[in-house]
């Protein structure tokens, strides 16, 4: 088969590499969409893990092999596959940390080499304990590439939930690339007031479509002073910051009232340091938390929500590549231009 191989040095080729073997409890999937996703790009970027590896893990296909042991999956499903799952017994998830579960880091999902999601070949290999609680069936009728967002949009679901916005609260999504428009429509639909930043007005446009009652420009626009005037001067209730550069912090703390939250959602790298005033956070009595990955409680729900049309993520996609293609895809989420979106990449297709 055909995958996209990280060999270090920020380097991916597509190659030719064995189709994996599967095990007795695993399933074999063949991948027809996979979306590329900015912690992969800073894997790759940043050489942040061993080569070699096949990345993506945003993954939906057809079952093409099953072990013997496997009885809930048959040849020709259609599936959406999450690379993480936790054992649901240990400390972190009793408290419901899933992501901090040792089995949840395993990843579970592979192409060959070290598993790291593998979504960017041809077949992928799903190990037993993902086969057991971390694979959805995809209705007929709907697409592979909606299919793939299942994954991302439980990771922010997960967001949003954690955060609870009321109907009463201004939310400030910080960055409305693919990440941030979720958040848009996640938030709207709790009820709250959503408004937004980018630098990319195709983006700022999409944006108020998914519903933000506002979207702003940060170089053209006073931001803290549009938010004053919609919350009688206090700032917003919920910053949440879907993009990721210096300063950022700081300025969740200018935008938000005293006693807000912000959330953390796109600091994934350990090079990436934040810079903050302490005054903002210790007198402001705002507090400053993380969210990470995708939460199994909430599995079936973003599931329905991806399924059902209820969120049309599907204007989210701006490019579809074929595998042979992933490099320029690569190139482009790291560089957007005006109107690069989310980025499909299609491994059955090569031309």
């Amino acid at each position: 088969m055909h995958a996209a191989v990280y060999r270090g040095s920020s380097l991916v080729s597509v190659e030719e590499i064995p189709t994996p073997e599967i095990g007795s409890g695993e399933i074999l999937v063949q991948v027809e969409a996979c979306g590329i996703c900015h912690t992969d790009l800073k894997k790759i970027q940043y050489n942040l893990l061993e080569p070699p590896r096949v990345f993506g893990h945003e993954t939906a296909g057809v079952v093409a092999k099953v072990g013997r042991n496997v009885r809930q999956f048959q040849l020709g499903d259609r599936v959406a596959v999450f690379h993480h799952v936790p054992c649901l017994d240990c400390f972190y998830c009793r408290r419901r940390l899933y992501a901090q579960c040792p089995v949840y880091k395993r990843v579970g999902v592979t192409a060959g080499f070290e598993a790291a999601g593998g979504g960017f070949s041809q077949y992928v290999r799903v190990m037993d304990w993902i086969v057991e609680r971390g694979v959805e069936k995809i209705p007929d009728g709907v697409p592979f590439e909606r299919a793939a967002f299942v994954e991302p949009v439980n990771t922010c679901l997960k967001a949003v939930v954690q955060c609870a916005p009321t109907p009463e609260d201004l939310v400030l999504v910080v960055g409305q690339g693919p990440i941030g428009l979720m958040f848009t429509m996640l938030v709207r639909r709790s009820g709250a007031t959503v408004v937004t930043t980018d630098t990319i007005s195709a983006r700022l446009e999409l944006s108020r479509r998914l519903g933000a009652a506002y979207a702003w420009d940060p170089r053209h626009t006073d931001v803290a002073a549009e938010i004053r005037g919609l919350t009688e001067g206090r700032g917003a209730d919920l910053v949440i910051l879907a993009a990721s550069v210096p300063g950022i912090v700081d300025q969740a703390i200018r935008y938000s009232r005293p006693g807000a939250r912000i959330l953390l959602f796109a600091q994934t790298s350990e090079t990436e340091r934040i810079e903050m005033s302490g005054a903002g956070i210790c007198v402001g009595e705002r507090t400053v938390f993380g969210c990470y990955s995708a939460s199994v409680d909430l599995q079936k729900e973003s599931a329905d929500l991806v399924f059902n049309g209820a969120l049309p993520v599907e204007d989210l996609i701006s490019h579809r590549l074929p595998l042979v293609k992933i490099r320029s895809g690569i190139d482009l989420a790291l560089h957007p231009s005006a109107n690069s979106l989310k980025i499909i990449v299609q491994p059955q297709e090569w031309s």
